[in-house]
């Protein structure tokens, strides 16, 4: 029978696991360490694990809309089905949390090293995070572990972040300490680091995959995003397109910077190389989803409305941003603002604007977008319909200005000649 872990006192139970929760760091992520220890009949050890997990779950939504959830361990998790193995069963990793939802991991050995074998995950839909959910069930999902082998009586150490993407889940792991087969039930005094823990002779930290700037802290509590410098270059610009039934329903052209101030100001441009584009056309909402490397998440939606003159425009409505480990070493990040009205533009239009402007996701995060141009309903032969420029891009705006300007500039000069002349003619009279 499964065992509710305790906080005050761990539960050590014969052919059980010790396991404990322990708070993370603050973040947006609240997340949790999970420390389970398994033991066989006997009460000896057999597997030891402490890590912190995540997973970002892409969901549809009764308007046939496409959103992400994020699901973590909480305190109320259980271990039922944890086992040591035998010889017809692999080593098994388990854990229940939530509202039925489950994760484990098996393991297997050769003679001189051990590894992770398969991942299961199971989530349920019927859960509060899922509330808008259009199908309340079930969900399995199967990956194969990315863990390498790893000696014998030696622990598995790395701080990093690694991930594993399945379909529509992707699994976040970091800080993690494990060791399977433990040898006569006590945990090694030897570490096996990953890779990415270990000390490289470059200095750089900036990532292959992204153009990156960290940007140096200031003497402010809460760095605002409107006061750090900008990268040497802006983002290379993007082309995203999504089709349904085969047809082109959504255009988007677009470089898209973020700048992020949770923990260590940073600034980050997408690259459109790296970035898969998925989401969903529907006659009132789209969803544009980019994602990057697995690393960063960026949900845009759009919806319909009517002016006064009952004539319908699109516009932005939401936006949602997933950072994972933007800066080495930081939490995850996790921001969205779904009362927004950006970009508005009539059905059957396009909406460009070539100069930066600035989307305000949160106080910490902002989405500055290059060269934007879009389209979410109603393209017709994967082609661009007429464009509505934006009021940065409108230069017919800077006519009246300019010859105002020239007028005023003209009124000037003709009064301060008037002034001069007068005074020359005041000067050629004499005195008698």
């Amino acid at each position: 029978m499964a065992t509710r872990c305790s906080w005050s006192r761990p539960l050590s139970l014969t052919c059980g696991c010790l396991l404990l929760l322990v708070l993370g760091g603050p973040g947006v992520f609240q997340s949790h360490a999970v420390e389970v220890e398994v033991k066989d009949s006997s009460n000896t050890t057999c597997i030891y694990a402490k890590w912190m997990m995540s997973f970002l779950i892409k969901y549809e939504t009764n308007s046939s809309e496409y959103k992400n959830v994020t699901l973590e361990p909480s305190t109320n998790v259980t271990h039922k089905g944890s086992t040591c193995g035998n010889k017809t069963h692999d080593p098994l990793l388990a854990i229940q949390f939530g509202a039925g939802h489950s994760w484990s991991l098996n393991f297997t050995k050769t003679n001189e090293t051990y590894r992770g074998n398969i991942i299961t995950f199971t989530y349920n839909t019927s859960d509060v995070a899922f509330k808008d959910a259009k199908k309340k069930e079930v969900i399995t999902i199967v990956a194969n572990d990315t863990l390498h082998p790893v000696r014998l009586n030696t622990v598995y150490r790395c701080h990093h972040l690694d991930s594993v993407e399945v379909a529509n889940v992707s699994q976040f792991f970091w800080n993690v300490t494990l060791q399977a087969f433990v040898q006569n039930g006590t945990v090694s005094k030897n570490d096996s680091i990953c890779d990415a823990d270990k000390p490289t002779v470059s200095t750089t930290v900036m990532p292959t995959i992204a153009n990156f700037t960290s940007l140096p802290s200031t003497t402010a509590s809460s760095p605002s995003p409107t006061t750090t410098s900008k990268p040497a270059e802006k983002p290379f610009i993007g082309n995203y397109s999504l089709k349904n039934g085969g047809k082109t329903c959504l255009l988007a052209t677009i470089g898209l910077q973020l700048n992020a101030s949770q923990e260590k100001p940073a600034l980050i441009n997408i690259n459109p190389k790296t970035t898969a584009a998925t989401g969903s056309c529907g006659n009132t909402s789209a969803t544009l989803q980019l994602n990057d490397s697995n690393r960063r998440f960026i949900d845009f939606t759009f919806a319909l409305k009517n002016t006064s003159g009952n004539v319908p425009k699109f516009y932005l409505r939401e936006v949602n941003v997933t950072l994972i480990s933007f800066v080495n070493g930081s939490e995850p990040l996790n921001a969205g603002n779904n009362n927004l009205s950006l970009w508005d533009t009539f059905l059957g239009s396009s909406y460009m604007c070539q100069k930066e402007q600035s989307v305000v996701v949160t106080e910490d995060l902002q989405i500055h977008t290059f060269d934007l141009r879009i389209q979410p309903f109603r393209v017709e032969d994967d082609r661009y319909s007429k464009a509505q420029e934006c009021p940065l891009d409108d230069d017919t705006i800077l006519i009246p200005i300019i010859v105002g300007a020239a007028l005023a500039g003209l009124i000037i000069i003709i009064v301060i000649a008037y002034i001069i002349g007068r005074r020359k003619t005041y000067a050629g009279y004499q005195t008698l």
